[in-house]
């Protein structure tokens, strides 16, 4: 029914070449929707450091890089080299896409925290929007690590074990929403894990690790289940092309369910041990801070002795 109500992705502009050798560096293919769309997001946020250094403030240059060169630059990778040329063609191509968008994209993103950014650099009524979504009822909702957690792990199920891929390929609208939407519920789950924007609450060290733990058997639970499939996932299309190189569709979608078993368990202990590195710098953060204070207390108390011995001599110096 809802297929029948979109505008169809004509299939036979996919590339027909097989995807092999040089191909893998040479097949790019720049749509308007991504390229814009990652160049917009780059000059706006290379437009709002440079705005920062004008009026003397510092700026992290591994935020920079963190965001522009491994956050935008990923999804550039991701939807416009050949991974993007041919993510309609192979289900395994896809799905390195799939786990580029989702999994990394989103953490150097997280980690360039643009929203700090943006609070530092934009006007007062902008800032104020921003800060009331922030600390919305809404924000703190969405980025609870259970509700986070539970639509990342929920999100690639719903999309591969329902007819709702086979609509992605089939219109282009949708499939540009779907890469955006693969980002947007990355972002909700890595910014309250490791990202360092300001948040309605952070979580404790503790909680956040038993949620990343948690999470990490989900994506091979799911890759183990498609590499057992003796059906096709989106079979309509995939048979649909007839392609007379690489592997049979079958055996792609079993590479594909290899693909996401592997990578989600690697990107997944990157992510860990990332967070395992913040919290012992944030322990020892807080060993320097309260140091500073014993430090501090006990500068005063030396201080207010010697005060009292200074006013002690005073007396005994006075004429009885």
């Amino acid at each position: 029914m809802l297929a029948a109500l979109l505008p169809t992705h004509a299939g036979p502009g996919l590339p027909t070449a097989p995807l092999s050798g040089s191909r893998w560096l040479t097949a790019w293919s720049f749509e308007p929707v991504p390229v814009l769309t990652i160049a917009l997001s780059a000059l706006v946020y290379l437009w709002g450091v440079q705005r920062l250094r004008a009026a003397g403030t510092a700026w992290s240059v591994g935020r920079t890089v963190s965001f522009v060169v491994g956050g935008l630059g990923s999804a550039l990778i991701a939807t416009c080299s050949a991974l993007g040329t041919y993510d309609e063609v192979l289900i395994s191509v896809h799905m390195v896409q799939h786990m580029i968008l989702a999994m990394i994209t989103p953490v150097f993103l997280a980690l360039g925290a643009p929203v700090t950014l943006a609070l530092r650099t934009l006007p007062a009524r902008p800032r104020g929007w921003l800060l009331a979504l922030v600390h919305s009822r809404v924000a703190a909702v969405l980025t609870f690590p259970v509700v986070a957690g539970a639509l990342f792990i929920v999100n690639p199920f719903v999309l591969y074990f329902s007819g709702l891929y086979e609509l992605t390929l089939q219109h282009d609208w949708l499939h540009q929403l779907v890469h955006l939407h693969f980002v947007a519920v990355g972002l909700l789950w890595y910014t309250p894990l490791i990202g360092v924007d300001p948040l309605p609450r952070r979580q404790s060290y503790p909680l956040r690790m038993i949620a990343a733990f948690l999470t990490l058997p989900f994506h091979a639970f799911m890759g183990v289940a498609i590499m057992s499939m003796t059906t096709l996932i989106a079979g309509d299309w995939y048979t649909a092309q007839d392609r007379a190189w690489g592997p049979s569709p079958l055996t792609d979608q079993h590479t594909a369910g290899g693909i996401l078993w592997s990578s989600g368990d690697l990107v997944g202990l990157v992510v860990f041990t990332a967070l395992f590195r913040q919290w012992v710098r944030a322990s020892q953060r807080e060993a320097r801070r309260e140091d500073r204070r014993l430090d501090r207390l006990e500068a005063e108390e030396a201080a207010r002795a010697a005060r009292a011995a200074r006013f002690a001599g005073a007396a005994d110096q006075q004429p009885r």
